[in-house]
């Protein structure tokens, strides 16, 4: 079975890719690592590939990346996918900093991505905007969340986090709680992609910047009961869902099976569990109408 490690990066197709990157840049507080005709590549101020952006017809994720250990051959994996019928095509230079990867689709019709090695992409350069210190996770709507995520577990080795009642589940491929969300939903496409920031202070500075951009909040901040993160979320240039997020909940020891404890947890130990939805935040605002 394929193990991935952690997420990487994400690839947007927009419609309109100057006012993409304004956004990135100039709100998200990324820094524009490296651009050619109909692309962009965006980076964090300490050099990780975090969002890729493409020239295209309407607003979309259309990939996602993720590392595997550096022992791990492309080749091998291939090999791997092939034994269970799914085609895989590796490609060289797919993106700054990865040398190769290898790409197939996952049930969604997302493209994944898998990588072993990269490097260090952009020159250190100052950012103007929020500046977070990782791409976190993504969430998708997808018709069936019990059946992808059995996919994701069996091919590339995520272990389910929690759930929400049989809607929502959160799934983890390190220590984060969760990388990948899906929550069910017609038609398939993307609910959120979240970055995370350093500490509260962080989070009051990134809403007082979205409120200096005429940016609204759609939702928080709150503290969440799955991941018990701190979270703030609001919509990008392409009105897509943004989500910043802290104190997200870790398992540093797979054997162990508890998130590494922290005051607000309900259960001591906290362990991957189903919440009942009207219970499945510790405190802050209710989600707005439409927001699941």
């Amino acid at each position: 079975m394929i193990k991935v490690r952690r997420i990487g990066h994400a690839t947007f197709e927009t419609p309109d890719l100057e006012k993409a990157v304004a956004y990135y840049t100039q709100v998200n507080g990324l820094m524009l690592a490296a651009s050619e005709r109909g692309r962009a590549f965006l980076a964090t101020k300490i050099g990780q590939l975090v969002v890729a952006l493409e020239q295209g017809q309407k607003a979309r994720c259309l990939r996602l990346a993720f590392q595997v250990a550096p022992s791990v051959d492309i080749a091998a994996m291939r090999r791997q996918l092939s034994d269970e019928g799914i085609k895989s095509e590796e490609r060289r230079e797919g993106a700054p900093g990865i040398p190769k990867l290898l790409s197939f689709q996952d049930p969604n019709g997302t493209i994944i991505e898998l990588f072993s090695e990269w490097r260090h992409v952009g020159n250190d350069q100052q950012v103007a905007g929020v500046g977070p210190l990782k791409l976190g996770h993504v969430a998708f709507f997808a018709p069936d969340p019990k059946s992808i995520a059995t996919f994701y577990e069996r091919f590339l080795g995520f272990r389910v986090s929690d759930w929400i009642d049989d809607f929502f589940v959160f799934m983890r491929c390190g220590p984060d709680h969760h990388s990948v969300n899906f929550l069910r939903g017609d038609p398939i496409r993307m609910h959120h992609i979240a970055f995370e920031l350093k500490d509260c202070a962080h989070i009051a500075n990134a809403c007082d910047l979205l409120a200096q951009r005429g940016i609204p909040l759609v939702w928080g901040p709150l503290r969440f009961g799955p991941g018990h993160n701190v979270a703030a979320f609001h919509r990008n240039h392409d009105d897509q869902l943004v989500e910043f997020y802290i104190e997200l909940d870790q398992m540093k020891d797979e054997e162990l099976g508890y998130f590494e404890p922290r005051p607000w947890h309900r259960d001591k130990p906290q362990r991957p569990k189903v919440w009942e939805g009207e219970n499945s935040m510790i405190w802050g605002p209710p989600p707005p109408p439409g927001f699941m």
